[in-house]
C-alpha cells in the first residue's frame, strides 16, 4: 500500500511527542497522515485514549495505518479488536511495558494489565536494547501475542528525542517496509 493511498494516524505517547520529535517531523512531511490528539496527554485514562483512538479511525472513509509510540502502542493494543475494518495496519515504536518496568510513571497505571489478544491487522514492534520503558524479552513477548512482526532498533533508548532520534530515517524505512506488506 502506498501512503498516499491511505490515512496515516499519529499517537503519540506519554506527554506527547514534543518539537523534534520523529513522529512530529512524519506527521510534517506526510501529506495524508494527522496526530491524533487526546484530552490528556499527561494522565492519561485508557478509555479516553482508547474512545479517541476508535473516533480518529471512523472517522476517514478511507484505509487507515496507525503509528504508535510509547504508551499508543499499549492503548492500540486495547484498541484494536473494536476498531473498524479500515485499520489495515500498525507501526508501534518502543512500546512501554505498563505492567513490569520500574520505570514507568504511576500514570500509566490505568492502561494495564497490557492486552496479549492477536491484532486483526498486520502490525510491526519496534524496540532498542536499552530502552528503560521496556526490556527486549517483554517487547518480543508483546510482538508475538499481537502477531506482529518485530524489528530490533539497537540501543536506541525510547527512540524519542532524548534518546537522539529527531528525523529517525531508519524508521521510516522500517515503516516502508510494513506499508509494503499492506
Amino acid at each position: 500500500m502506498r501512503i498516499a493511498d491511505c490515512d496515516i494516524l499519529i499517537l503519540p505517547g506519554l506527554g506527547n511527542s514534543g518539537p523534534g520529535h520523529w513522529q512530529v517531523r512524519w506527521a510534517e512531511k506526510m501529506r495524508t497522515s494527522a496526530i491524533v490528539e487526546q484530552a490528556d496527554w499527561d494522565e492519561p485514562e485508557l478509555d479516553d485514549w482508547v474512545d479517541t483512538i476508535d473516533q480518529a479511525t471512523r472517522l476517514t472513509t478511507r484505509p487507515v495505518v496507525l503509528i504508535g509510540h510509547s504508551l499508543s502502542c499499549i492503548a492500540i493494543a486495547h484498541a484494536a479488536s473494536r476498531l473498524p475494518e479500515n485499520v489495515r495496519g500498525a507501526f508501534l515504536v518502543a512500546p512501554t511495558d505498563a505492567e513490569l518496568s520500574p520505570a514507568v510513571p504511576p500514570e500509566v497505571e490505568p492502561f494495564r494489565p497490557v492486552p496479549r489478544d492477536p491484532f486483526p491487522f498486520p502490525s510491526m514492534v519496534v524496540a532498542s536494547t536499552n530502552d528503560i520503558y521496556c526490556s527486549v524479552d517483554r517487547a518480543v513477548e508483546f510482538a508475538t501475542c499481537w502477531g506482529s512482526d518485530f524489528h530490533m532498533a539497537g540501543e536506541a533508548g525510547h527512540i524519542n528525542v532524548d534518546s537522539g532520534h529527531g528525523p529517525w530515517p531508519e524508521g521510516l524505512l522500517m515503516f516502508t517496509r510494513l506499508m509494503q506488506r499492506l
